[in-house]
């Protein structure tokens, strides 16, 4: 094929005109943009800025007019020195550019009418009494119900100073702690005559306390004075919209202790309480507070606005006006000039002239349509190329397919008219485990392994051609497929289809580990809704349990009824705390934190958690054997703490039946062939009965036990961990040849291992 032709005369003449076309949207784009930036400056200084600007801005809006002005005369004149030349496609420029500005001005006049009335009522409407009066409303309800809260919270602040007064000075820190998780306060003191702090506790694990705080930088001396007065006073204190959106907001109060006897007036106390407001009642206080402000604002700014909108309008309308008129012209051009090109071309063909002809360099129809005419002249020369292009493509895509179906994840079989196997793939063998290479030419059950699958698909193929399932053209299902000598029957989802030469095509894939995932998926769900549940309602009944023991062990005559009392409290609490426990492994499973790695040193994890059996390693029943000089990985120590915990528990429960049971903790490292630390690997055995069968393969899954008290969390957790840490973890029963205890010790017991490939870098320890 010969190289590309010369750029055509049009060309250059398109070229010329894209620069000017190019340096005039730049220009006006420029001037309309500066124009913009001031209005809208101006809208937000609406007193001074058109008042000292006026001239200024007068100039700059007459200069832009110029410009558009400019623009289209210079374009107007081009088109009548073309119209006169009788350049092709010069009277169709002349009419297209009236049309468009005839529909740019008339929608535009319109729009622009009903725009200015809208604007003007709009902003009128922005400023209505009624909106006034309701934001001052939210805002006195807003100070009403912080009021509402500070007189609530400083009748209870008396109630519990009356309350540490009559217990004296005994365990003073004890009474302001139920003090304070009755109150649910961020913190409770007790304070001397000038504000020293006498006793003191506090919630720590509120991330809203301001680290080294002290109650008395934070009471004021008037505060005490008044509480001393009227018994209590308070306030809220933090309310200020400081980005945080009122989380730090509080009520303050303190509370005069009563004088219990004759004391000085200098021996009075204080109780003060620091109580966090809802999150919920600062946000909107604060969301109330921002409205009215900017409601005043923009009063204040109405003539401005009211200048800027209508000065936009009138920009806006000008511009669209004087864009059309570009547009037209640009749109004209760029009609003509394929015109133009195909003219010629025709008139060249009409005289025998076949050769490339010049193309536009556009992406549109119109170039398009050049491009398609040049293509026609050299058409024919190129066909007998092209269809053996075609053919060289073809064969390579059926290698492709061929490829491509040797090397499929999913399992594919095709059957002959007589069920008989026509081909197969390696996925297939490998999914189903049997050697279905060997089967080609024969039914597929002749493998008994087989046989559930050759009954389960074969009704299915024949519902696509005996007329029970009209209009059908494959057929599909997921279905458990047992095997021999497997554990666990394999989850298939299989879909079957008729080929056009009347042979079946098969194909399935193992969703096994998918099925998996979605019931451990699905099992997380309903843990986090169980924990969220179960709960809420846990803390009440204990604490309401604790009050009722507290007031009326007292009031009991007999000592039976007491002891009665305080073991039916102690049941509940006993009852309430093992809930919670189970809550809490509900909530562990559901919401597990992102593992924070970090270098760590594993056999001294180990070490720490060793330290907690130590009845276990003194009667030999958990034996440590950890490798010296083991590298350090990249771990979130806690949770690897919890990881083994669990794993050294649930050893110590399987052997706690057996005098002899043991439980051998060992870390090793793997080593690369060329010496460097591949893994790190953390194993437990036991001697126990090991994992049950039918267990083993579903191990890992939510709520998935033997124990008659276990909640099949702790195996399902360490997995998740696991993942964390990308390190791999394998279950496996142990033969008796590979027995870890004494060699007289009874045969049986599984093991866990855990690797680490995440190593610490060097030097890290």
């Amino acid at each position: 094929m010969s190289g590309p032709p010369a750029p055509a005369p049009v060309e250059r003449r398109s070229t010329a005109g894209r620069w000017a076309w190019m340096v005039s949207l730049l220009a006006v784009a420029t001037a309309s943009g500066a124009l913009a930036f001031l209005l809208s400056i101006g809208a937000t200084t609406p007193q001074g800025f058109f008042e000292r600007h006026q001239a200024w801005l007068y100039w700059v809006n007459l200069g832009v007019g110029v410009l558009l002005g400019l623009v289209v005369l210079v374009a107007a004149v081009r088109l009548m020195v073309r119209v006169r030349r009788g350049r092709f496609g010069a009277q169709l420029l002349g009419r297209l550019a009236l049309v468009l500005a005839a529909v740019s001005l008339l929608p535009g006049l319109l729009i622009y009418g009903v725009s200015y009335a809208f604007v003007n009522r709009s902003i009128e409407s922005w400023f209505d009494e009624r909106l006034a009066s309701a934001l001052e409303a939210g805002l006195n309800l807003g100070r009403a119900t912080l009021d509402s809260k500070v007189q609530d919270l400083g009748a209870q602040a008396r109630v519990g100073a009356q309350r540490v007064a009559d217990e004296g000075g005994a365990s003073p820190a004890l009474t302001l702690e139920r003090l304070r998780e009755q109150w649910l306060a961020e913190r409770v003191a007790l304070l001397g005559p000038n504000g020293q702090v006498l006793a003191e506790v506090s919630d720590l694990r509120d991330a809203t306390v301001s680290p080294g705080l002290q109650p008395a930088e934070r009471v004021d001396p008037a505060l005490l004075r008044r509480a001393a007065r009227d018994g209590s006073t308070g306030r809220v204190e933090g309310l200020e919209d400081d980005g945080h959106g009122g989380r730090h907001a509080r009520i303050l109060v303190v509370a005069a202790l009563p004088n219990t006897g004759i004391k000085l007036t200098g021996d009075q106390r204080y109780l003060m309480v620091l109580q966090p407001l809802p999150v919920s009642l600062t946000t909107n206080a604060l969301a109330v507070q921002t409205a009215s402000q900017e409601y005043q604002r923009r009063v204040y700014e109405r003539d401005g606005l009211r200048r800027m909108y209508l000065g936009t309008l009138t920009l806006v309308l000008i511009l669209a006006v004087f864009v059309a008129l570009l547009l037209a012209i640009q749109l004209g051009n760029a009609l003509a000039k394929p015109l133009v090109l195909l003219a010629d071309g025709m008139r060249q063909v009409a005289g025998g002239d076949l050769t490339r002809k010049p193309v536009m360099s556009s992406r549109d129809e119109l170039g398009g349509l050049t491009r398609a005419f040049a293509d026609m002249t050299d058409q024919l020369g190129q066909a007998r190329e092209q269809a053996q292009q075609s053919m060289a493509a073809l064969e390579q895509a059926r290698a492709r397919l061929q490829t491509l179906l040797d090397n499929l994840t999913a399992g594919v079989i095709v059957f002959d008219r007589e069920q008989r196997i026509a081909s197969v793939n390696a996925s297939a063998t490998r999914i189903l485990r049997q050697p279905l290479a060997g089967l080609v030419g024969a039914p597929l059950d002749q493998l008994p392994a087989l046989a559930p699958l050759h009954a389960l698909v074969w009704p299915r193929f024949a519902t696509l051609t005996d007329g029970a399932g009209p209009g059908l053209e494959h057929w599909q299902l997921a279905q458990d497929l047992p095997l021999p000598n497997h554990p666990a029957p394999l989850t298939l989802l299989l879909r079957g289809a008729q080929l056009p030469d009347g042979q079946w095509l098969l194909v399935f894939d193992d969703i096994s580990e998918l099925v998996s995932a979605q019931r451990t998926e699905a099992w997380g769900e309903v843990a986090r809704r169980l924990a969220h549940e179960i709960k809420n309602p846990l803390t009440p009944i204990q604490l309401s349990a604790e009050r009722l023991e507290h007031r009326l062990a007292a009031k009991l005559a007999e000592e039976g009824d007491r002891a009665m009392l305080t073991r039916c409290v102690g049941t509940i609490v006993n009852q309430v705390q093992a809930m919670k426990q189970l809550v809490n492994e509900f909530r562990d499973y559901a919401r597990l934190p992102a593992a924070r790695l970090a270098p760590l040193d594993l056999n001294a994890l180990v070490q720490e958690v060793m330290t907690l059996y130590p009845d276990a390693i003194e009667q030999g029943r958990l034996l440590p054997q950890l490798e010296p000089g083991l590298p350090w990985i990249q771990g979130d120590a806690s949770q690897l703490r919890q990881v083994i915990h669990n794993l050294v528990q649930n050893g110590l429960d399987a052997v706690s039946d057996r005098p002899d049971g043991r439980v051998v903790v060992d870390t090793k490292q793997s080593r690369h062939d060329d010496g460097s630390v591949r893994a790190v690997r953390l194993t437990l055995t036991d001697n126990g009965p090991g994992f049950a069968e039918q267990v083993l393969s579903r191990a890992f899954e939510p709520y998935v036990t033997t124990k008659s008290k276990g909640t099949g969390l702790g195996l399902a957790v360490v997995k998740k961990i696991a993942d964390e840490h990308a390190a791999s973890i394998r279950l496996s029963n142990l033969p008796p040849a590979q027995e870890p205890t004494a060699s007289d010790a009874p045969t049986g017991g599984a093991r866990v291992s855990l690797t680490f490939s995440q190593l610490a870098p060097q030097g890290a320890a």
